[in-house]
């Protein structure tokens, strides 16, 4: 079968596009968005501040978000996601495009933007295999990342070219339009509520998520290690990473080509695991982790812009491994009725230091200087990364294929 086989699917290609708009609007955010912050007050700290608003409420509502992901049609609460969003950019472009743009008013909207996110990531998360057939499912997973990380690298260079030409209120105004071209085209899918056995309580259904979750150690661990290892890595990278390039390596242009030499990184690695099928799934997906500290330590000199972009590239391509595995590694061994709540809880004790990571990373800079911190963070990763390799079911875990053959 073709690898382009779930484009046949009605529903898959109406998520296809509509996942493919939004994420190639989203590129263009993060560069817009960290140089309309150091525009307006040059302060690494208040870009924390900004992007840690953004992250507290989506954190606060993700776990109720995979509950109502495994309630209602998921496209459905993916569509209202996606308008608000679009309404919380569309006002930050606003600000920004007539000057009245204050690091308040930006938290205050980055926080519209991270309580929507946090509805419709769970709800992406699970509508996959109620899109296409059991047995391509693989395919059409990988056909999502590769097309989302191709966008990524049209939406970074663009939102350079944006930023440095027009100024970072276009790149936004650009991210709230791709919200609502993505909720118009998923608001044309037809898909069912989750199948459920009777009416339960909130509670209940959360409870039920958590059992599942803490009852597989190789989870709780890699849910631990991100927890610990993303506040360092995009904590430094997401804040210091554009200061740095705008004192020191070219501005905006510059952290662009980062950007895209790491989305490059994560399509050359897409590329090969379609047909690279390790047998030891997340013992090979945490040895890719290591990749996140090479850019973190080229950016502390600063290395030439050179070494650092060979350094992101990296960093993608072992990102890109993790996730396509992490992934493999779900559906392979997570009921599909507990997908989305599961899901929640992996991305809760993930993501729930990054605003911490976000709001002390400036100020930590400040007192103990910006190359320091880089290394600081490298180390951290590593650490924790060695560490999650001791438990055995990380070790151990195998693909389904590879058990079935014994």
């Amino acid at each position: 079968m073709s690898r382009l086989g779930p484009l046949r699917e009605r529903e898959f290609r109406l998520l296809f596009a509509g996942r493919t708009i939004s994420m190639a609007g989203s590129a263009m955010a993060p560069i817009a968005l960290a140089f309309a912050v150091l525009d307006l007050t040059g302060s690494k700290s208040d870009l924390g501040i900004v992007l840690a608003a953004r992250q507290v409420p989506q954190v606060v509502f993700l776990l109720f978000g995979g509950v109502w992901a495994d309630r209602l049609p998921r496209h459905r609460i993916m569509v209202g996601s996606n308008l608000v969003s679009g309404a919380s950019q569309g006002a930050v472009a606003a600000l920004l495009l007539t000057h009245h743009a204050t690091i308040g008013l930006l938290a205050v909207f980055a926080a519209v933007n991270g309580c929507s996110t946090a509805f419709f990531f769970p709800a992406s998360n699970g509508i996959v295999p109620q899109t296409v057939p059991e047995p391509i499912l693989q395919q059409a997973n990988a056909t999502l990342r590769l097309a989302l990380n191709a966008t990524q690298i049209g939406g970074a260079a663009l939102g350079g070219i944006l930023v440095a030409a027009a100024g970072p209120g276009w790149g936004i105004a650009g991210d709230a339009v791709s919200f609502v071209l993505a909720a118009a085209t998923l608001q044309a899918m037809r898909v069912r509520p989750p199948e459920r056995t009777g009416a339960t309580s909130l509670v209940h259904e959360l409870h039920e998520g958590w059992r599942d979750f803490w009852s597989r150690s190789w989870l709780w661990a890699i849910v631990i290690q991100f927890g610990l290892a993303l506040p360092a890595y995009t904590g430094a990278l997401l804040v210091l990473g554009p200061a740095v390039a705008k004192a020191r390596l070219g501005g905006a242009s510059a952290w662009a080509a980062v950007l895209v030499a790491m989305q490059a990184g994560l399509i050359l690695s897409g590329l090969v695991l379609l047909r690279w099928r390790p047998r030891r799934l997340l013992r090979t997906a945490t040895f890719a982790v290591f990749s996140f500290a090479l850019p973190l330590v080229a950016l502390a000199g600063p290395a030439p812009l050179a070494v650092i972009i060979v350094a992101a590239f990296a960093a993608g391509a072992g990102s890109e491994i993790f996730g396509v595995l992490w992934d493999t590694t779900y559906q392979q061994e997570i009921p599909r009725e507990l997908l989305s709540r599961v899901s929640a809880y992996d991305a809760f004790g993930s993501w729930v230091l990054l605003p911490l990571g976000y709001a002390v990373v400036g100020p930590v800079a400040s007192a103990i200087g910006t190359g320091a911190t880089f290394l600081g963070c490298a180390a951290l990763v590593v650490i924790v990364t060695a560490l999650v390799l001791a438990v055995p079911a990380v070790r151990s875990l195998e693909r389904a294929t590879a058990r079935d053959t014994r």
